[in-house]
């Protein structure tokens, strides 16, 4: 206290020397000195009054506590007696209570004999229910039967739950309850089967008949409020009637999954033996049902539920489940090659696709997104492993089998069928590729990576087919070769394998520009070279056999040149233009660019034939009449056929000059009359022709029949030493020809 007083003291010391401070820097407000005192007078008075209100407030309180205080030690006290009181009056009353237990036992009795009483009616009545019920289930009233039904438990139920409080150990009263009750049971079971009935024909009720299905649903939540009532009973007195719970909600979910799941193993109606396409109408017969109970679903069949039964997504998922496992049943057989691309195709795409669960009436119900699987990923790449493998072994036999009938073509009487530009052709082209188009068709139904590997595939298996279709046409060439008149139209069918070369090419092109990714071009750049290298192969071994035909029919005709008999005006070179020309008829059906090349190599045959009749030295010529009557012939010969390849290029742009130069070079070497010039003529045809060799010019001066031994030796010798200077764009063509039986060291001498 004395502390506080201090600090209050030199608290106002310091405020009016703080004040005084002031006025004497302003001595004007020296006369307010007394109003200073009057305000602080005033604000001390104040604080007084209100430390003096807080303290007898606080005094009061401190009143007020004690008091309760007081009381409540008085009212814990009276307490304290009440209970000695009342526990004195209990252990007086202990033997009062034991007293009571036959008036405890009255009052149960007559609880029970109240409920007999209560249902005393129903009791008498209950065969007579009995049969009304059974009545009404009779003729579909299922819901006034059920009410019969719920007042015919509720009787024994409360009899027994009477006799269970009595004596629960009493099981003979019991038994015998249950037994006058006997019939309801079957009355309850009578009616389920009505009930599941209306269940399992849900889908075809809620369009015919709504009302009866919603009386079922009725009739089932009736059971469900009871069995929850008596399961709450339960727990609390430990009896529940026989029976109880029924699980009526329960079992109706169990007998819908069992009727979807029946509904779809019972759409396959054929089997593989009796019908090939069993699976498509299997899967078209499930999607459509599928779809169709799906709609009435939502549409229908949701209105007739509670919403907390979900009966939409319930019948979603049992059909989903279902599906599946049917799916896997499918998976698990022994499927072909094109019943698994089905499986698949309708699994991965239809499965989801607007013609069926991504329908947009199903919609927003049904998210194809969320829904799983029908198969397992496992299992999908097991089925692409085996169809992969069976397709290979098909593909191998279909190409085996196209091949050996178009072989059986070969061998017809008939002409092969020509295409709308008249060139000739068979049907193998079309076969192969169509089915090789099929399959890509097939396969793009499932995915993008599936049909790029029977891309693959048949490319593949085609690299592998043209090699054995190259070894047929040899084959078919040889057996011809043994007998030139079989098969009759052997130009004509192998102009056709000719062609199918460049309808093999077109299509190899054609089916991978439409089914092959630009980014797997590269992947296959080897193999396409590879086939056209074959193909090329093929057409070459081809044309060229064609025109050993034509050469062996002009074979006598070709050994007439240059002898005598030629000389002596022989139509040798005549016959074997018309003969080439007749031969170039049929050989107008070969496609371009193989009759380009046929034209050209006949051309050069031609001409190399009648160079090799110029250095077999046939003739040799006896003076300068006969060189010049020779000479004027081969030159009027190798116009002959510079007409003929001509007309038979036409078109083609075919240079038909250069060949034919050569038999005229030769000619001018024959025909010239002075000697001395002749070295000069030599070297001039050697240095077009640097192919030319010392035997070739030997023969050619032979034929001559003025050179001597010297001259002949000089010559050659001389062209050896000198410098040649081809023309870049000549072909050699001499070296193909050889001289017969002598030598040059023979030759001269």
């Amino acid at each position: 206290m004395e502390e506080t007083d201090r600090e209050a003291v030199a608290t106002a010391v310091q405020r009016v020397a703080g004040m005084l401070q002031r006025m004497h820097q302003l001595p004007d407000q020296l006369d307010k000195v007394e109003q200073y005192r009057k305000r602080e007078a005033r604000k001390k008075a104040s604080v007084e009054a209100r430390l003096k209100a807080a303290i007898q407030s606080q005094l009061d309180g401190v009143r007020t506590g004690l008091s309760q205080l007081h009381n409540a030690l008085n009212d814990v006290k009276d307490i304290q007696q009440s209970l000695i009181d009342v526990n004195k009056d209990w252990r007086q009353s202990i033997n009062t209570i034991e007293n009571l237990k036959d008036v405890k036992d009255a009052v149960v009795q007559h609880s029970q004999l109240a409920a007999a009483v209560e249902n005393l009616k129903n009791i008498f009545s209950v065969p007579e229910i009995v049969r009304e019920t059974q009545d009404l289930i009779e003729r579909g009233e299922l819901l006034q039967a059920h009410r019969k039904l719920m007042d015919l438990e509720c009787s024994r139920d409360n009899l027994m739950y009477e006799q269970y409080r009595m004596d629960s150990k009493n099981t003979h009263d019991m038994n015998l309850i249950h037994t006058y009750f006997g019939d309801m049971q079957k009355l309850s079971e009578e009616l389920a089967k009505q009930l599941w009935m209306v269940v399992q024909r849900s889908l075809v009720t809620v369009r015919r008949d709504p009302t009866l299905l919603v009386s079922v649903v009725r009739i089932i939540e009736r059971e469900e409020k009871i069995d929850r009532r008596m399961l709450d009973r339960k727990k609390q007195t430990g009896f529940i009637p026989p029976g109880r719970p029924k699980k009526w909600k329960e079992k109706m979910f169990n007998i819908l999954e069992r009727t979807v799941s029946t509904r779809i193993e019972g759409t396959q109606a054929d089997t593989r033996e009796s019908d090939k396409m069993w699976l498509v109408r299997h899967l078209e017969i499930i999607r459509k049902y599928v779809l169709d109970d799906l709609l009435v679903a939502k549409t229908l069949l949701d209105q007739c539920f509670p919403p907390h039964y979900d009966i939409f997504n319930r019948l979603l998922n049992m059909y989903h489940q279902a599906l599946a496992t049917r799916m896997q049943e499918l998976a698990a057989e022994d499927l072909e090659a094109n019943e698994i691309v089905t499986l698949l195709s309708w699994v991965l795409n239809t499965y989801k696709s607007a013609e069926m669960m991504g329908n947009s009436e199903l919609s927003p119900e049904v998210d194809v997104n969320s829904l799983d699987a029908l198969i397992s990923q496992n299992v999908v790449d097991q089925l692409l492993s085996k169809y992969m493998s069976t397709l290979t072994s098909n593909i191998i036999g279909w190409l085996r089998k196209a091949l050996e009938t178009d072989k059986k073509d070969w061998i017809k009487e008939t002409e092969p069928e020509a295409d709308q530009d008249g060139y000739y052709q068979t049907t193998l082209p079309a076969i192969v590729f169509q089915m090789f188009e099929q399959n890509l068709q097939v396969a793009a139904q499932i995915n993008e990576d599936l049909k790029t590997k029977v891309l693959l595939l048949c490319l593949q298996q085609m690299n592998s087919f043209l090699t054995r279709y190259k070894d047929e046409a040899q084959l078919y060439k040889e057996e011809h070769l043994k007998n030139r008149q079989y098969p009759q139209c052997y130009v004509q069918y192998m102009i056709a394998v000719i062609n199918n070369c460049q309808t093999f090419k077109e299509s190899i092109i054609s089916l991978k520009r439409k089914y092959l990714k630009l980014e797997m071009e590269d992947t296959l750049s080897s193999s396409h070279t590879n086939m056209d290298a074959i193909l090329d192969i093929i057409a070459k071994e081809g044309c060229s056999s064609l025109l050993d035909e034509v050469f062996m029919d002009l074979e006598p005709h070709l050994n007439e040149l240059m002898t005598k008999k030629w000389l002596m005006g022989s139509n040798a070179v005549g016959t074997i233009c018309v003969t080439v020309e007749d031969y170039f008829n049929d050989f107008a059906r070969i496609k371009k660019p193989y009759k380009k090349t046929m034209t050209i190599e006949a051309h050069r045959r031609v001409v190399v034939e009648y160079i090799r009749a110029i250095m077999l030295k046939r003739i040799s010529f006896k003076n300068a009449e006969e060189r010049k009557e020779g000479a004027e012939k081969m030159i009027k010969e190798a116009e002959q056929f510079r007409f003929l390849f001509k007309k038979l290029a036409a078109g083609s742009g075919e240079d038909t000059e250069g060949l034919c130069d050569i038999i005229e070079a030769i000619a001018e070497v024959i025909k010239l009359t002075d000697p001395s010039l002749l070295y000069l003529e030599v070297s001039t045809l050697v240095s077009k022709y640097p192919d030319i060799r010392d035997d070739h010019i030997a023969a050619l001066l032979t034929v001559r029949g003025d050179a001597s031994r010297d001259m002949k030796q000089t010559i050659i010798e001389t062209l050896d030493q000198g410098p040649s200077q081809p023309n870049p764009n000549y072909v050699p063509i001499f070296k193909e020809i050889t001289v017969p039986t002598l030598t040059v060291p023979k030759l001269l001498k």
